[in-house]
Order: structure tokens, then C-alpha cells, then sequence
């Protein structure tokens, strides 16, 4: 016997629980103190950024768990050429080989990294091998957008994920053919940026708003004792260097990445469809609304019976299929939902409805259409 519809409903309560727990304990946190931060947390000073850089190259002495060379040809041809530099004749020789597989190797170089400085590089199979566990990655220059190399990279691969295989099963866990080599990339070139000789410096706002712009200006300008900071638009303030801090640009940003601003964020409820997951922003209001909620529950029941034939009678055992089908629909719940100040009024007000996730979104989506919401909703 299955009952499909007892199964839903003690779904829908842990779901409705996760759903209250959080978001009670979000309206509870997320407070204007809770919300001011330092300037380095939300602005970018221009110019002090990581570059990415990105290689091929090899990953050798691996346990018979390399490329296919016959399904991989790139692998063969690198393989040949690393080869023929080291003084090694393959071109005309057919290779058969599983230890070596192709890949590509990324990394990050941080800001103002100097010539011999020790960078972390990623590793990731490029043809079909089942694991780079045991490899060794060979030299392999590290280019940036310009097509310069900038780092080189070389060293043992170490991977989070394992794989076996018998004749008759197989495990695998996590991925076995990405891993990390740390410490595994050498920088080589200097990215050239005197940010010392800089006279006019932007900062870029990581989330973009007029208002947080301004107070970041206001705020460096009372640090400062004048106007050097000039909002320029929702996303950019541009700096002066002031007098007091002239040739030393790094005491001044040192002095504003420690001043704090709050933050002022458009109202927004960000929904997730496939986790159920709603997330409200701490402006989010509603105007008073009056919302009606009904459930629908469908319960099917197997109750198969055997029907057997009589002694001595001609005939054959068979299963004879029973289904219960039974629809329940609950009654239509109407509640009102007040006008709002805080987001806590509004969680509280939704969650005396007694929903589950997956109905509040259609709810907050329904309010929205009625322009009873002032919030923009993004779903993801």
C-alpha cells in the first residue's frame, strides 16, 4: 500500500518549518546596526585587483587512469612534442599509453605579486581520464589576457575525490579528475601599476546604489576635512588625493577602508524555485492585502488482490489490481495581511497563514501582481 498523500504532507511541514525558522531568525539579525560596514568590505580601490591566468599542459605517473591517446589525439600531440624538446624522436612511433592526460591549469595572481612569489594553481582533465590522483603536473606557463606569461606552474596534484572499480561495481566520489597544487604556481612577471603616482583614485561599489555612493563621499570628506570624494554615479566615487597625503597613497586608503558606512540596498525578495529557498531584504514592505489559500491533497492507496480459481476448475492464478483514489481540498483559508513597517511584520503575517514555502512564493508573487508589494522579485 502506498499513501502518496501522507508522504506529501509530512514533506510540506518540514519544508514549512525550515522555511519559518529561517526566516524568523533573519528578521531577528538583520538590523541597521547589524548592517553598517567598513568601506574595504563593499568598495574596490581601482587598480587593486587579482588577474587570471590560464595554461595546458600535462599530468604525468598516473595508475592506468590517464587518457585513451587513440580518443584523445591533442594528448598524443603534446605528448610527442614535450618529447621531441627533450631530444626524444616519437613522431613516427605509435604510442600506447594511459599515464599522461591532457589539462588545463588556471590561477589567480593576486595584486602587486612580485617576481618569485608562490601562487595556488587549479588542475582539471581535459580528455577522458578517470583520475588524476598520483600526478605530477609538468611545467606549464600561465598566460593572462594579454597572451604574456605571467606565472609558471609544476608540482603534485592533490584531488578531493577518489574513484573505484571492480568487474561488477564502481565508486566514485567527489570529482577525481580536478585538483589544486598548492604553492604550485612561481610568478614570473609584475603586472606594472605605481599606485604610488596616482593623483585621482576611483572606488567601484561591489552592490551598485546612489545612496551608499553618497554616504561613502560624505564619509571620507569628514574624515578628510574637505571635499575630495565626489560620488560620480551609483557604482563610482572618485578620490583626490588631498595635500596632507601627498606621495602617500597607502596611509590614505589605510585611513578610509576603516570607515564605516551603512549600506542603503533596494527592497528585493530573492526566490529560489527548485530549494524553496526565499530570502527578503530588510526594506521589503506591503500595503494591506487579503490573501485566500487552499490545499489540494491526493491520496492513492494499492490494495492488489489474488484471485485464485476453484479446486479442480480449468483456470489460473492471477493478481487482480485495486487502486484507491480519494481528493481532499481543504478549506480555503482567507487572511489579511496588515500594511507593514518591518520585515518582521510581514514574515509573521505570512507565516500565520500557515503555508509552506512553495505557496508563499506564489503568494509574494501573487501580492506582487497586485501592486500590493514594493519589492522587486528576482527568481533564480
Amino acid at each position: 500500500m502506498r499513501n502518496l498523500g501522507g508522504k506529501f504532507s509530512g514533506w510540506l511541514a518540514n519544508q514549512t518549518l525550515c522555511a519559518v525558522v529561517f526566516l524568523i531568525g533573519l528578521a531577528t539579525f538583520l538590523t541597521p546596526v547589524d548592517a553598517a560596514s567598513r568601506i574595504k568590505d563593499i568598495a574596490d580601490f581601482e587598480g587593486i585587483r587579482e588577474n587570471q591566468l590560464i595554461g595546458y599542459g600535462l599530468v604525468v605517473g598516473l595508475n592506468g587512469t590517464g587518457d585513451s591517446l587513440n580518443n584523445s589525439p591533442f594528448t598524443q600531440q603534446s605528448l610527442q612534442a614535450m618529447l621531441e624538446r627533450l631530444g626524444v624522436n616519437t613522431r613516427n612511433i605509435a604510442l600506447n599509453t594511459n599515464t599522461v592526460a591532457a589539462v588545463m591549469v588556471t590561477a589567480n595572481l593576486p595584486p602587486f605579486s612580485t617576481q618569485g612569489t608562490r601562487i595556488d594553481v587549479s588542475v582539471s582533465a581535459l580528455g577522458d581520464a578517470d583520475s588524476l590522483q598520483g600526478g605530477t603536473l609538468l611545467v606549464t606557463p600561465l598566460v593572462g589576457a594579454d597572451g604574456e606569461v605571467y606565472a609558471i606552474a609544476q608540482g603534485s596534484v592533490a584531488i578531493g575525490g577518489f574513484s573505484a572499480q571492480a568487474d561488477a561495481a564502481s565508486v566514485v566520489r567527489g570529482v577525481p579528475t580536478a585538483g589544486r597544487i598548492a604553492n604550485g604556481g612561481l610568478v614570473e612577471r609584475e603586472l606594472e601599476f605605481q599606485l604610488a603616482s596616482l593623483t585621482t583614485l576611483r572606488l567601484a561599489l561591489r552592490n551598485p546604489d546612489l545612496t551608499t555612493a553618497r554616504r561613502v563621499a560624505l564619509s571620507i570628506n569628514e574624515l578628510i576635512g574637505m571635499p575630495t570624494a565626489e560620488p560620480l554615479d551609483p557604482a563610482t566615487v572618485r578620490l583626490d588625493l588631498p595635500r596632507q597625503y601627498d606621495g602617500n597613497i597607502v596611509d590614505l586608503l589605510t585611513d578610509i577602508e576603516q570607515l564605516i558606512v551603512e549600506p542603503d540596498l533596494a527592497a528585493r525578495i530573492v526566490i529560489d524555485e527548485n530549494s524553496g529557498i526565499i530570502v527578503m531584504g530588510q526594506d521589503v514592505k506591503v500595503s494591506m492585502v487579503a490573501v485566500a489559500q487552499g490545499n489540494l491533497t491526493v491520496t492513492i492507496a494499492e490494495t492488489p488482490q489474488v484471485s485464485q480459481p476453484l479446486p479442480f476448475a480449468n483456470g489460473q492464478t492471477a493478481i487482480v489490481p485495486r487502486s484507491d483514489v480519494a481528493v481532499n481540498e481543504e478549506g480555503t483559508k482567507l487572511a489579511i495581511v496588515p500594511e507593514t513597517v518591518t520585515l518582521k511584520q510581514l514574515v509573521d503575517g505570512l507565516n500565520a497563514l500557515g503555508i509552506g514555502p512553495r505557496d508563499m512564493i506564489s503568494i509574494l508573487q501573487a501580492i506582487k501582481a497586485s501592486g500590493a508589494l514594493q519589492a522587486d522579485i528576482e527568481v533564480l
